[in-house]
């Protein structure tokens, strides 16, 4: 009944994507996954860039979320076209806000046994966006993110944040993930069978159905309840 589109750092399909979901009778949910850093002005650190899913509610937040690519890009960008947190609190208006997949900042925080500063980050957002923040949990058998998930669910109840239960989904069905893996060598020049190269570590990126989620997150139908609620 509705889907989402949260492209990297971009909202160039946001058009066409918004589009074809009116003419199928389905709701579109318009996002855009960000790289975030602590500041956006900053040429010295790449490495403190992070993801961070933002979702328009309504029109104010379609606005924010404008804003907030358009700085990306004209003062934000080094390597990735990036925004802040100074930036993202004073474009919150509107918005949903998802913690991201293990490149967000509370999932490395929480990798590297910071968990204060996991604490501090996921309160932080608390506070901006309220009820409209949520603590994002993932399975793509991914061995990290088991020990993040734990970690999540431990901090969704201490701190009365919501779970929600997402898929990164790069492909559209799990047999495509090997065309997938070709398209990516097409990208960056490599041959398939180059050791060296950028790949990704399973075949679960690809558009799940709310069975396989309950299989991928067995126990946790709360979390995706949210899911449907946003």
């Amino acid at each position: 009944k509705s889907v989402a589109i949260t492209d990297h750092g971009n909202m160039y399909g946001v058009m066409r994507f918004y589009e074809e979901c009116i003419k199928k009778g389905i709701n579109p949910v318009i996002g855009c996954e960000f790289y975030i850093t602590h500041d956006m002005h900053s040429r010295s650190n790449a490495s403190d860039t992070g993801h961070l899913i933002l979702l328009a509610k309504n029109n104010t937040g379609y606005q924010n979320l404008l804003k907030l690519t358009s700085y990306s890009y004209l003062e934000g960008k080094y390597y990735k076209p990036r925004i802040d947190y100074d930036l993202l609190k004073k474009h919150s208006e509107g918005l949903i806000c998802l913690s991201a997949c293990l490149a967000g900042h509370i999932p490395q925080a929480i990798l590297r046994r910071e968990f204060d500063e996991a604490d501090k980050l996921a309160l932080w957002h608390k506070e901006v966006f309220g009820e409209d923040f949520y603590l994002e949990i993932q399975n793509h058998q991914i061995p990290e993110e088991r020990e993040v998930l734990l970690k999540l669910v431990e901090m969704s109840k201490r701190l009365g944040i919501k779970l929600v239960a997402t898929n990164d989904a790069h492909y559209l069905n799990k047999e495509d993930a090997e065309l997938q893996d070709v398209l990516m060598c097409v990208q960056m020049g490599k041959t398939f069978d180059d050791p060296d190269r950028m790949k990704f570590p399973t075949n679960e990126f690809y558009l799940k159905t709310y069975e396989e989620m309950q299989e991928a997150l067995p126990g946790f139908e709360e979390a995706l309840d949210n899911t449907i609620e946003i």
